[in-house]
């Protein structure tokens, strides 16, 4: 699964395996970790300047705690701005269950009007997952 192993234990030690793997990671994600995780998974490298501008709202504290739970990664700086680029990573793929970012549904056909093509999503996304 995204290119790596999956491990599993015996069910008489499900209980300390569980409790060491997820480490006090329980709670789930927030509305706003969930769209901007979607935005970045899709829209990726991108600032968080580009992120907020998407949803309309501050996005700096929502990117660190993705940051901090493995979820982003930092994949460098913006030439032209000098913002820093965030990708996902392979957590993220793993926790989604995809073996790359190809395998993320394609959005046009939600978003009446939005015409990208294969070409150039799938170029971003290969780009972005390297």
């Amino acid at each position: 699964m995204a290119g790596g192993w999956r491990y599993y234990s015996r069910e008489r030690f499900s209980e300390p395996v569980s409790a060491f793997m997820l480490g006090g990671q329980t709670a789930k994600l927030s509305q706003a970790a969930l769209e901007t995780l979607a935005v970045i998974a899709y829209r990726q490298p991108v600032s968080r300047s580009a992120v907020a501008a998407i949803r309309g709202v501050s996005v700096d504290g929502v990117v660190r705690t993705l940051v901090t739970r493995g979820l982003l990664d930092i994949a460098g700086t913006d030439p032209a701005t000098g913002a820093t680029l965030y990708m996902t990573t392979t957590e993220f793929l793993e926790r989604l269950g995809l073996d790359s970012l190809d395998d993320l549904p394609q959005l046009s056909p939600h978003l009446p009007g939005v015409g990208t093509s294969s070409k150039q999503t799938s170029a971003s996304r290969s780009r972005a997952s390297e």
